[in-house]
């Protein structure tokens, strides 16, 4: 029987560079777009002589990049070893898979381990398949000669192949470079195979998404700590680790956890079998932090794709640190101030959710009419005495994010990197004087990968239309606070069924 899990990318609204260092907070959207992994036996029954077996066949399969992977794992050692060409490998999923048997191997006694061993022997069947939203398909719209719109998106087949999103980068036999979005691909991605083999071997019991809400449980804690070690070290460093944090939980207020808890891992091969050192960290003390978070009612994620090449996050990152060695005075200035307005912007999403809650009616009303008016008339928008309080903490979230986004050129001109470079910054002007759009910013540590904008109501249509005019795509990304979850089938056989019933009979 096939295992399905999904697990969701991510957008962080807040908290670039500052959420590398603790006690520092970041809010993270979770999103719509979500990695799948599917875990099935390759095998249909154990071959008689299986008990003597010290190897099992493993098959990758990953329909959308053309490429299908075998291996061979050491059931003793969990050691793979790659039978197919070095450069079909994904450091992702392999230790995603060792990391996750070890976890079994860590947590089950004698009889249970036996029965892994049955369910190893029959070889394991992994497919990945990403949603369309974490790709860039620009360049397949325009050569169908399409608008930049939705639209144009939405009439891509689902799971789109993106082998040869890179071949326009001069014909050079390069490896091609697959263009991405920016929502956190390999995150969620390892999250989904961690979660799907976890359930499969029988270690969690993942929440399941037919009841349209997913109920946490203790189990997850599991599953999140083998999806970042595993995340991690196949990376090669330790990063904050809010994208697998949004990936495996959903839509957060995230501290990250001291790196210190990766140390065995950090140290594999040091004498310690994998399996010791997933038990290391799995007794390891997990201190990130993390709080409920979503948008208040009402309000819209877009995400926009400017069209002018991703940016390198590891460089930028590296850049800061550089410029904070170099100048602790200031650097500790404009990083205290930038703390300052990623609080300000949570504290008024907070009261504007509270307010919701307190009084629906009054809220919706400030923000229908909020929605038809750029922000400067807001205050003239508001005829009952109660919904001043509305408009008060929307017109702080976006003085929060003026000066979020100040603090964030500045630090990127000291440090020599375009954080918010200035092509991005004219879009971001021009969004943000729309009518009912709340917000807008460079997600993460910015740079050319994208843009996003909160809008109220039903304005949203607007800002999608005037993006497209400045050949901005609109991507279809909104935000979905769930997090990793059992799916109850192959989401291919989904999309089609959906895409049959979405289609109007006239």
């Amino acid at each position: 029987m096939a295992v399905v899990a999904s697990a969701p990318g991510k957008v962080l609204m807040t908290g670039g560079y500052l959420i590398l260092e603790r006690p520092n907070a970041g809010i993270v959207l979770s999103t719509n777009s979500r990695f799948y992994a599917i875990i099935k036996p390759l095998y249909e029954e154990l071959k008689p002589d299986s008990w003597a077996w010290a190897w099992t066949d493993v098959k990758l399969t990953s329909p959308q990049m053309g490429r299908e992977t075998m291996y061979k794992l050491s059931l003793k050692h969990l050691l793979l070893q790659c039978l197919s060409s070095s450069d079909s490998r994904n450091p992702f999923v392999e230790y995603a898979l060792q990391y996750a048997i070890a976890a079994a191997h860590a947590t089950f006694d004698k009889n249970k381990k036996e029965e892994l061993k049955k369910l190893l022997c029959l070889g394991l069947d992994i497919t990945i398949l990403g949603c369309n939203e974490f790709y860039s398909y620009r360049n397949q719209i325009e050569a169908r000669g399409l608008p930049l719109t939705p639209e144009s998106l939405a009439s891509l087949a689902p799971f789109t192949s993106i082998n040869f999103n890179a071949e326009e980068s001069g014909g050079q036999n390069c490896k091609p470079e697959v263009a991405k979005t920016g929502l956190g691909s390999s995150a969620a991605m390892t999250t989904a195979v961690v979660a799907a083999l976890l359930h499969y071997l029988g270690v969690v019991n993942l929440p399941s998404v037919t009841s349209g809400h997913i109920q946490e449980n203790e189990e997850l804690d599991i599953v999140h700590i083998i999806a970042q070690t595993a995340h991690c070290i196949a990376q090669g460093k330790v990063g904050s680790g809010f994208d697998v944090s949004s990936a495996v939980y959903g839509s957060q207020r995230y501290i990250r956890f001291s790196p210190k808890v990766l140390s065995s891992a950090q140290g594999a091969g040091l004498g310690m079998s994998i399996e010791e050192v997933i038990g290391d960290v799995l007794k390891a003390n997990w201190d990130h932090e993390r709080a409920k978070f979503s948008l208040p009612p009402l309000m819209t994620l877009l995400l926009g794709e400017p069209g002018t090449g991703g940016s390198s996050t590891p460089s930028m990152v590296g850049a800061v640190k550089k410029w904070q060695k170099a100048d602790p005075q200031n650097s500790l200035e404009t990083w205290n101030k930038l703390s300052e307005a990623n609080s300000a912007l949570e504290l008024h999403l907070n009261t504007l959710s509270k307010l919701a809650e307190n009084n629906y009616d009054a809220y919706r009303s400030a923000i229908i009419n909020c929605s038809i008016l750029t922000s400067e008339k807001w205050t003239e928008g508001v005829i009952e005495p109660n919904q001043t309080e509305i408009v008060k903490a929307l017109l702080g979230a976006r003085d929060a994010m003026l000066g979020i986004r100040f603090n964030m050129r500045k630090m990127g001109e000291a440090a020599g990197i375009p954080i918010e470079p200035e092509s991005q910054t004219r879009l971001l002007d021009t969004t943000m004087s729309m009518e009912g759009v709340l917000l807008a910013g460079v997600p993460g540590a910015g740079g050319f990968d994208a843009v996003f904008a909160v809008t109220l109501g039903d304005s949203s249509s607007n800002v999608i239309k005037v993006w497209s005019s400045l050949n901005v795509l609109a991507l279809l990304v909104k935000e979905d606070p769930r997090g990793v979850c059992l799916e109850s089938n192959d989401p291919r056989a989904t999309e089609i069924t959906t895409g049959v019933s979405s289609i109007q009979i006239g």
